[in-house]
């Protein structure tokens, strides 16, 4: 499993405001006392620069006081904005190419469908619902990671895809071929075709690899009420709800919009040359 980043800030956004609310509800009057203690028993011929530096040891912070004041207001900056505005995901696999690439750094919008509750995803008042096409980040149904796909059914849809064709309610999707490529499928370089598809109002490209089979068994889906179907670009390589079924509501992340930077696999710097926004 992924590791929660959300829950991570949240655990250490309250473990530093507690220490912090700690230290002025209980040990900052401790020293206060302390100082004025010092102040009434101090002995006279003691120098005003000794009193005010022994002053000012007794009423310093702890170190563990000081370290939380100052992460405190980052770290929950930090957590809001992950939270409900952006945040950044890698992607590591290629079900997305050629839209998405193995290496990018995408920026997910995460207000776009409404303000949820960070860690437990519980949302406060929608904003808007998914529409065909767009590109969605979400935690499928059959693993506790994230996935990026995109939308191709809504919830009530039928969806059938047979032959490398992929029709929704009925109607085929218009797809253009658009030139032959070369496909990586495991180890291994295919010839395959890159067509321009229109799903709604989004138009985007996804390739088909030639000698791989359309069909995987089931080949059509009835979309049930606040679930969404969801399909990888790279359409013969990639697991999606033709595997593992569609995606219920309260699994969504946010809408994917930007690439910002792209790192190669191993000792390569980061590149920023292919940044673009994503349709």
């Amino acid at each position: 499993m992924d590791i929660d980043m959300s829950l991570v800030l949240v655990c250490l956004v309250a473990i530093s405001g507690a220490i912090w609310f700690f230290d002025r509800l209980f040990l900052l009057n401790v020293r206060a006392k302390a100082a004025d203690k010092y102040s009434e028993s101090c002995d006279p011929k003691v120098s005003t620069v000794e009193r005010e530096t022994e002053l000012e040891k007794i009423l310093k912070e702890p170190v563990l006081t000081e370290y939380a004041k100052s992460f405190f207001p980052v770290l929950m900056f930090v957590l809001v904005l992950r939270s409900f505005l952006f945040e950044p995901f890698m992607v590591p696999t290629g079900s997305m190419i050629p839209t998405i690439k193995i290496g990018d750094f995408i920026v997910v919008n995460k207000f776009a469908y409404g303000l949820r509750l960070p860690v437990i995803g519980t949302k406060i008042f929608d904003v808007s619902d998914p529409q065909r096409g767009e590109i969605m980040v979400f935690i499928p149904p059959h693993e506790n990671k994230y996935y990026v796909k995109r939308v191709v059914g809504l919830p009530g849809d039928t969806i059938r895809y047979e032959n490398k064709v992929l029709t929704i309610n009925g109607e085929p999707v218009n797809k253009e071929y658009y030139s032959d490529v070369e496909i990586q499928y495991g180890e291994n370089s295919l010839s395959g075709t890159l067509h321009e598809e229109n799903l709604g109002a989004v138009s985007h490209f996804a390739q088909y690899i030639d000698l791989v089979p359309a069909n995987r068994g089931r080949n059509s889906w009835i979309v049930p009420p606040g679930h969404y179907f969801m399909m990888g670009d790279n359409r013969d390589n990639s697991m999606d709800s033709r595997v593992w079924g569609v995606v219920s509501e309260d699994k969504i992340v946010g809408r994917a919009f930007a690439v910002w930077m792209h790192k190669d696999p191993g000792l390569n710097l980061p590149k920023f040359s292919n940044n673009r926004i994503l349709e």
